[in-house]
């Protein structure tokens, strides 16, 4: 699969740094509005640039457009990458209005062509153990869950000084116009409606706690900072999702059933243990136990090497690699799973798993939490999509 990148800002160096984990696409090119910018990011990776997204929508080489400009510019570029003949990854959102998701999806499914988005986690280690647990009624009837994304309170880091590998900055601006459950809050719902199916209603409450965020520059819009929704799937269970940057960080996923609690602390990170806490009787009375038993993490063969394949990168890829992961100090999330289902899809000529279809009920869901900043209350979904398989590799006993 041939694939070409719109747009080389901050995030586009976590795509780069993970595509050589999936050897079977290849990057033909890409663009930016900022030509200073591509340069950058051609030099470093050592790709070609092209002048216009007009000039790269017109190459018949390229099979996939990933989308990872400015999200207020997601629904123009993939509406032009669809018109083009080509298939779609987006960074998340989808768009930034239903409508405008909506009329992506559609268009994709009238041209015989296909549209995900971002994030792609339920794809990865943690999640899929999950998935796989519950599939096993590990816990019992799942009654509840509850999931956090708070991410610290933002605006007292010194966030202007952050920086991808290449030197690029985290668009402030952009992101703290955007509103954090739009920007974090796609992580647990994709998590959850994987799990649990299409959401029925969302009742939510969002919040702008803190309209001064020490900017240099003053932001256009103030959207909610705060949000916090009580989720209905269609299935039976219901869920309470937060979302803030006020709160220290907590991106913890707890799921209730009646026979005890499936965890993990950190949805996050790549490959977080994931552990059940079960109900124990002593008296005559059913209490929680204090322990905590891990359940065995599933993976594709040779993940605990890093799915093994970065032992064949190119040898200035892999120098890239360890300057990062020396810079990070940290385990690095594969942005491209999403990118590679995509593909596999195409190639295999079968429903992709991130379907459009999945990532439209996602946004809308989003949506309705971040817009309870005008105009709480119960709110209906919809959209629905049709259930996808787990990974092949979490299927095995």
């Amino acid at each position: 699969m041939r694939l070409a990148i719109v747009g080389c800002g901050n995030v586009a160096s976590f795509y780069a740094g993970t595509l050589p984990l999936h050897p079977e696409l290849k990057l033909v090119g890409v663009t930016d509005r900022d030509n200073r910018r591509a340069e950058m990011f051609s030099s470093y990776y050592s790709v070609p640039r092209y002048s216009s997204l007009d000039e790269l929508l017109a190459d018949r080489r390229v099979d996939l457009v990933v989308n990872l400009t400015n999200p207020r510019s997601h629904y123009s570029v993939s509406k032009a990458s669809l018109e083009a003949g080509k298939h779609v990854y987006s960074e998340k959102p989808l768009a930034m209005s239903f409508s405008e998701a909506e009329e992506l999806v559609n268009l994709a499914e009238q041209k015989g062509l296909l549209i995900s988005s971002a994030p792609s986690r339920i794809l990865a280690e943690t999640a899929q153990t999950m998935w796989k647990a519950l599939r096993e009624n590990a816990i019992g009837t799942v009654r509840l869950a509850y999931a956090e994304m708070d991410g610290d309170p933002v605006h007292r880091f010194r966030y202007t000084e952050w920086r991808n590998e290449l030197g690029i900055p985290w668009p402030y601006k952009d992101e703290f116009e955007v509103g954090c459950t739009i920007e974090h809050g796609g992580y647990p719902v994709t998590w959850l409606t994987a799990l649990f199916g299409p959401v029925e209603t969302v009742t939510a409450f969002a919040s702008c706690q803190i309209r001064n965020k020490g900017t240099s520059v003053p932001l256009e819009i103030n959207p909610p900072d705060f949000s916090v929704a009580c989720i209905k799937f269609a299935s039976g269970p219901v869920a309470r999702l937060t979302c803030s940057w006020i709160a220290p960080a907590d991106h913890s996923l707890r799921i209730f059933g009646d026979e005890g609690i499936l965890c993990t602390d950190d949805i996050w990170r790549p490959r977080s243990p994931v552990y059940i806490k079960r109900y124990i009787t002593i008296g005559g009375r059913s209490l929680l136990a204090p322990w905590k038993t891990g359940y065995p993490l599933v993976g594709p063969p040779g993940s605990w090497l890093i799915q093994g394949r970065r032992l064949v990168m190119p040898p200035r890829a892999a120098l890239r690699a360890i300057r990062a992961r020396l810079r990070h100090l940290r385990k690095r999330v594969d942005f491209c799973l999403g990118v590679a289902e995509l593909a596999a899809a195409v190639r295999e000529d079968r429903p992709c798993r991130l379907s459009g279809r999945y990532c439209l009920h996602s946004n809308e869901v989003l949506l309705a939490i971040h817009s309870a900043l005008e105009a709480g209350g119960v709110y209906k979904v919809k959209t629905t999509f049709d259930a996808f398989d787990p990974m092949p590799w979490a299927t095995r006993s």
